[in-house]
């Protein structure tokens, strides 16, 4: 099979894709690409190459079934190869040099233009949508017993077979089981799962899967060169993504663009005939509620719809863009698709390694949702804007399940304190404000980490003011520091900084760390508007290349382990084991401050082994 990008140029004495002079010509009404450039032969027959392969092989060996079935979706060849079958089938030269059904077809044969022009004698087509009875499948049958009048078969191509009724489709089932020698079926259907088994069972079948958005997009270049149409690269990709793998859905929105622009088919032009709203502006806007901006995304969603951007369209963009920097995350090499604008695979690929995979699916889920709330909505905008609202809200918010564990890490309190408002919120908002009024949160006593356990009498000076703004304070450590994003109960903060930032450097007012995958981007922009908030002082925090420390999570999960592989080394808790069967160390406790790890007396040791049994 030839490359997609490269078909053949249309001509009297070649299979190309057109057969037979243009009608333009000859003085006739214009016709239309999808049927100007229709592939006349497997070599341009695009997308298909499992299907190509596997006929080239039955035809090269003899083993050439009495039924095909051709399944895909619309505009992806399947009546088209249904044709180049029914030509391969009967291919013959004037000369008679080739003897039997043959996929290479390099030129015109005796057969061929008026089976691809429907109008073959021995090539009967029968649209089943408007022929769904007993009595159409009848004529086939008592036909289908008489020879072929000049060809080499009788081929019988019904489409969407699927709408024959079932007493039509129980006629067929002999003589589709046991046809003449002569007779060949090609059935072509959109809905492959109406087709009872018992006719699949008979039929060789073939699934004709979507054509690439890369193959459809050099496949439009290449007729437009042929058309000698200028057309930029980012709109002949946009055509082919919007076309969704379809050849024939391709070619008529090209044939629309072309018609549009009146000239050189631009990404604007076809932008504006689409109905899509800019792509550099979907980014803009997803980059505003990824950071939680919500005043400048409501204004770049405002400036959308006033150039008569679709609120739908602008969501559904914007959940297509979601989807693409996931699929870039997950896999990278597929921001090298050239079908995307060059700035869109740049910024991809930044989404896709500042932003965790929670929060992408957190995002698409909603614009799933909201999608569905702004088709149903009368006021269209207006849904739109209350869906990128909780978008906003929600950025940098735990899951449920990451919330459940900061309760039981911050001291098993009763709810969860509420996070900062987006930063569109007006200074003087409280968070607990920027919620809904129907959210009733209590306060949450705060646990200090055990990794600032040093400072205990500094982090309970740190306690909030409910009048009056804290005096400027310094903090010696960054343990000390996560103590006093406890003490201020902001568990959020307190958790992010013990598990998701690694310290590199630290010195009062000045934080340098390196930053977890799982950490939350909006973190580093929030940190030192809090800290200054807390101590009074201005603070620079920087995100490092640096491997930095480990977590204080981490620091804190190596001590526990360290105890317990010191108490477990004690002769006395060993013997203890040994009495119960199945026992195991689940928590060491210190009796006294000053006692060392190991120093536990037996029954601390009794206390802190638990039976299985």
């Amino acid at each position: 099979m030839t490359d997609a990008g490269t078909p053949a140029t249309p001509s009297d004495d070649q299979g190309g894709f057109d057969l037979g002079r243009a009608p333009e010509a000859q003085g006739a009404t214009y016709r239309v690409l999808a049927r100007k450039y229709r592939p006349t032969n497997f070599d341009n027959l695009i997308g298909q190459e499992a299907l190509v392969r596997t006929v080239s092989n039955a035809f090269e060996t003899g083993r050439i079934p009495q039924a095909w079935i051709l399944t895909g979706v619309r505009g992806v060849g399947k009546t088209t190869t249904a044709r180049i079958l029914a030509r391969a089938l009967n291919y013959e030269l004037p000369d008679g040099s080739i003897k039997g059904p043959t996929v290479q077809m390099p030129t015109l044969g005796t057969h061929c233009q008026a089976i691809m022009e429907s109008r073959h004698i021995d090539v009967l087509e029968m649209d089943a949508a408007s022929h769904t009875g007993v009595d159409d499948v009848r004529q086939i049958n008592d036909s289908v017993r008489y020879a072929p009048s000049s060809a080499r078969y009788k081929v019988y191509i019904i489409d969407e077979v699927h709408m024959l009724s079932t007493a039509a489709f129980n006629a067929f089932l002999k003589t589709l089981e046991e046809p003449p020698a002569h007779a060949k079926f090609v059935f072509a259907t959109t809905e492959i799962r109406k087709v009872p088994v018992t006719v699949l069972s008979r039929c060789q079948r073939f699934d004709l899967k979507r054509v690439e958005a890369d193959v459809l997009m050099a496949h439009l270049g290449n007729i437009a060169s042929m058309e000698n149409v200028e057309a930029e690269p980012e709109a002949l990709g946009m055509i082919a993504r919007a076309a969704e793998g379809s050849v024939r859905d391709s070619l008529s929105l090209f044939d629309q663009a072309i018609a549009h622009a009146a000239g050189i088919v631009r990404a604007e032009d076809v932008r504006q005939m689409l109905g899509l709203a800019d792509r550099t502006r979907v980014i803009d806007l997803f980059d505003a509620l990824a950071r939680g901006d919500i005043v400048a995304a409501f204004k770049e969603f405002r400036e959308q719809y006033d150039t008569g951007a679709d609120p739908i369209v602008v969501l559904s963009d914007l959940a297509e863009f979601v989807n693409f920097v996931t699929r870039v995350k997950i896999v990278p090499a597929t921001a090298d698709n050239v079908v995307f604008g060059e700035t869109e695979r740049v910024r991809a690929r930044d989404f896709a390694a500042k932003l965790s995979m929670r929060v992408l699916s957190r995002m698409w889920q909603m614009l799933l949702r909201g999608i569905t709330e702004v088709q149903g909505a009368t006021r269209p905008a207006a849904a739109a804007e209350m869906v990128l609202v909780r978008i906003a809200y929600v950025a940098d918010l735990p899951t449920p399940d990451e919330a459940i564990r900061m309760i039981e890490q911050g001291g098993g309190g009763s709810s969860l304190p509420v996070g900062s408002a987006p930063r569109g919120t007006p200074s003087g908002a409280s968070a607990s404000a920027a919620m809904p009024s129907t959210m009733s949160v209590a306060p949450m006593r705060p646990a200090a980490p055990r990794a600032a356990s040093e400072a205990p009498a500094r982090a309970q000076m740190l306690s909030p003011s409910a009048n009056a703004a804290p005096p400027a304070m310094k903090i010696a450590s960054f343990p000390e520091l996560v103590a006093l994003a406890a003490a201020q109960r902001d568990l959020q903060t307190k958790s992010a900084l013990e598990a998701d930032v690694r310290l590199v450097r630290f010195e009062d007012g000045r934080l340098e760390v390196a930053m977890e995958r799982t950490a939350s981007r909006a973190l580093i922009g929030e940190l030192p508007r809090k800290l200054e908030q807390w101590t009074g002082r201005r603070w620079t925090v920087i995100v490092s290349n640096e491997e930095g420390q480990p977590t204080l999570r981490e620091q804190a999960t190596e001590a526990r382990s360290a105890r317990e592989r010191s108490a477990e080394a004690d002769p006395r808790v060993r013997e203890v084991l040994a009495r119960f069967p199945g026992a195991k160390i689940v928590e060491v406790r210190h009796l006294a401050p000053d006692l060392p790890d190991a120093d536990i007396t037996d029954d601390d040791a009794a206390e802190s082994s638990d039976s299985d049994d």
